[in-house]
């Protein structure tokens, strides 16, 4: 496989196995999770969106269905924190390395502590952002939490 971004080069350098999927990105289709999971013929239940997090003024990063809704008391008891809020987006990606609607929880400029919604160990494949607008990568959501070293929980509202 090629190492089209730094995320499918980290999932690479994990021994991830995954499968790379691309779509026209439309940066004004409004919600653009959704848009991918149409565009690609794919539930939105097993396609994921990467946001990225303040919790307790540190930085962390979520990984939720696109058609969710985030709980921000829930993402700050995941992370064992009192209050949580959406990261800036160009402090999103200052700290990432990925721009806003590309950014992946792989192979982020910087590792953050990562919470993947616990409605992706149902699914018996996810698909989440490869770092690059319109282009995602598929694969086991055990293979996600490992490459992440992330916690699963409770995440939606």
């Amino acid at each position: 496989m090629s190492r089209a971004t730094p995320a499918t080069a980290a999932l690479e350098k994990a021994g991830v196995a995954f499968t790379v999927i691309e779509y026209d990105y439309d940066p004004g289709a409004g919600q653009t999770g959704n848009h991918a999971a149409a565009s690609i013929g794919e539930d939105p239940a097993r396609v994921f969106k990467t946001l990225m997090v303040m919790v307790d003024a540190r930085p962390a990063c979520v990984v939720v269905p696109v058609a969710a809704t985030l709980s921000m008391k829930k993402v700050a008891a995941a992370f064992g924190g009192k209050s949580a809020e959406m990261m800036p987006p160009p402090t999103a990606e200052r700290s990432t390395g990925f721009r806003v609607g590309g950014i992946s929880p792989f192979g982020q400029r910087r590792r953050v502590p990562t919470a993947l919604a616990q409605d992706a160990l149902a699914q018996p494949y996810v698909v989440i952002n490869g770092g690059k607008r319109g282009y995602l990568v598929r694969l086991s959501p055990a293979d996600a939490v490992a490459a992440t070293d992330a916690i699963t929980a409770d995440l939606l509202a």
